[in-house]
């Protein structure tokens, strides 16, 4: 319970009609939520518009109401504020109805095209293989010590993160490592917050459908940067030809991690074998057990973190060096009889899918096949159709076109448009097989002692979004299970 004055403290406020001296019991932006007592926030949603449901959460008992406009209808025992953008108001309220949790814990937000759940996941494992108590907010899961609780978002609504954020204070937990997504940023989920740290790990075309341009993605990635406060540390990757624009106006004491050139955290790979990493790291020799370019990255931006908030750089690379990385992420299996590797990678971008193969391509030791099963999601952004298509026929000696969460799209109609680029030569390496589960076995029929077959875009996802259905799906447990029907 709150006073409604308090946690209106720093809301952009235009109007007020009522009173502010008023207790609320908790906050809401989903009026079915609402019960007596409650401050219902009116955000406007890319689907729905939070003003529409007022009267619902009249009805259901709230004493406050946050808005952009007032309704026509006032009821005398409600109290109305007026502020400028709603979604941001939620974030501020949040912050302050749970206490601002943000500020008593060292949280840490990671931001970029690729890469998010591996590092902010890495960042979970170093920390509590130190013994220090923290939290993980992902696409894969949250976590609250040792608690794993299934994810909903990347970067949840406000009110969830905060509640979130609040949880792990209570628990004991010292840090904290969460995503943030584009969508977060602009939809002002983190408004509000007190960030220790920001990390930025790369920036590809993604998310157009959203953001509708390049240059907007960038933009409101940028944003996330521009708004930590001078005490926070912001971390960029200096090889990304943005990597120094993100960072351009941050207040924030900048630091850059790179491969390729002078930095404040320098690497430099001396091997890369399905075994893992052989890495120089300022100047110290480490093995890793991940594997490929991308994830020596990842390492590094994690080793920048923790050593921006005070860990010792010796132990941090020692524990680091023991470490696996998020589920879905070049998880890879071996069939028992014909020695085929199968790797699931989340990979659901070009740029992710041509990471993800050319790493492949270099453990490669000979005469192995690559064959690549691949699909794009309905609903999304359909420029990266044709350049996946083409990445995967490229870089694999056989592709098979398959679903991945076509939505309410048809399967066929994705296939068709990620063959849209490919030239006659291109083609001929193609097969189109809608059906993933279909998709899968159809690979591992055709693989041959020592192939490699990658399984692209699902990665730790247990489903398919079809019609508006989940319907069960697991690309690890498929290719399990095509590996069993072979050795029979």
């Amino acid at each position: 319970m709150a006073i409604l004055q308090d946690i209106l403290y720093k809301v952009r406020i235009q109007s007020l009609v009522g009173r502010t001296d008023v207790a609320v019991t908790d906050v809401q932006t989903d009026s079915r939520l609402v019960q007596a007592g409650s401050c219902f926030i009116a955000v406007r949603g890319v689907q729905q518009d939070g003003h529409d449901h007022i009267p619902t959460a009249i009805q259901q008992g709230a004493i406050a109401i946050v808005c952009e406009h007032l309704p026509n209808d006032l009821q005398p025992a409600v109290n109305y504020v007026v502020t400028s953008n709603s979604a941001e108001a939620a974030g501020i309220i949040a912050h302050s109805f749970y206490g601002e949790p943000s500020k008593h814990i060292k949280l840490v937000g990671v931001t970029g095209t690729n890469g998010k759940t591996t590092v902010a996941t890495l960042l979970y494992k170093l920390y509590s293989s130190l013994d220090t108590p923290c939290g993980l907010i992902s696409t894969v899961s949250y976590r609250i010590g040792n608690q794993e609780f299934e994810s909903t978002h990347t970067t949840p609504d406000s009110i969830a993160l905060n509640r979130l954020l609040k949880q792990m204070v209570d628990a004991g937990c010292t840090h904290a490592f969460m995503e943030v997504s584009s969508h977060a940023i602009h939809q002002h989920r983190i408004a509000g917050l007190h960030f220790a740290g920001g990390i930025f790990t790369n920036i590809t075309h993604d998310h157009l459908d959203y953001h509708k341009t390049f240059e907007e993605y960038l933009r409101v990635k940028k944003r996330f940067f521009d708004g930590l406060p001078s005490s926070a540390f912001a971390i960029s990757n200096l090889d990304d030809k943005n990597g120094v624009i993100v960072l351009q106006n941050t207040p924030a004491d900048k630091f850059y991690y790179s491969l390729r050139t002078m930095a404040d955290f320098k690497g430099k790979i001396l091997e890369n074998s399905i075994t893992g990493l052989q890495m120089v790291v300022n100047e110290m020799d480490v093995h890793f057990r991940l594997i490929g370019e991308f994830n020596a990255y990842n390492l590094l931006a994690v080793f920048a973190a923790a050593i921006c908030l005070g860990e010792d750089r010796q132990e941090v690379l020692q524990q680091l060096s023991n470490l696996t990385g998020a589920e879905g992420r070049f998880d890879y299996v071996i069939s028992s009889r014909e020695n085929i590797i199968g790797i699931i990678d989340y990979a659901h971008t070009p740029d992710a899918l041509q990471n993800v193969l050319s790493t492949i391509k270099k453990l490669q030791k000979g005469h192995e096949q690559i064959i690549t099963v691949v699909g794009c999601g309905g609903d999304r952004d359909r420029t990266k159709r044709p350049k996946m298509g083409t990445i995967a026929a490229e870089y694999s000696h056989k592709a098979i076109f398959t679903s991945d969460n076509p939505r309410t799209e048809s399967p066929d109609q994705i296939i068709k448009e990620m063959h849209a680029a490919l030239d006659p030569v291109l083609s001929k390496k193609v097969l189109d097989v809608p059906e993933r589960g279909e998709a899968i076995r159809t690979a591992v029929m055709l693989a041959r002692q020592d192939d490699i077959i990658l399984l692209a875009g699902k990665g730790h996802e247990k489903y398919q979004l079809v019609n508006g259905q989940r319907l069960p799906f697991d690309d690890r447990q498929s290719l399990l299970n095509a590996f069993k029907e072979m050795d029979k």
